[in-house]
């Protein structure tokens, strides 16, 4: 329910493959393919660049989160609901 109320207040752009449910990794595996397979076929210089952002929630504020939230005007359930999520949050890797 979060997920879909979010969605439609803060749409994701059709290229964004991280936190969504589909398979963009072997998308963007075929997609590359694709675009190496046409660059041979025609003679053409292809360019490719990959790019991960590591640790990128960690560098934004939660309270910036929840400000944009509350400025896209998202149910203050919902930011409720996402603020608790933030609070006392630990990672363990066992």
């Amino acid at each position: 329910i979060a997920t879909a109320r979010l969605g439609r207040a803060c749409p994701i752009n059709p290229r964004q493959r991280g936190f969504i449910s589909a398979s963009g990794c072997s998308e963007n595996l075929k997609l590359l393919q694709l675009l190496v397979r046409c660059a041979k076929r025609e003679h053409r210089d292809l360019g490719v660049v990959f790019v991960d952002i590591a640790k990128a929630f960690d560098t934004v504020c939660h309270q910036h989160i929840l400000a944009g939230l509350t400025q896209r005007r998202v149910n203050s359930h919902v930011v409720h609901l996402i603020s608790e999520m933030y609070k006392n949050i630990t990672t363990y890797i066992i």
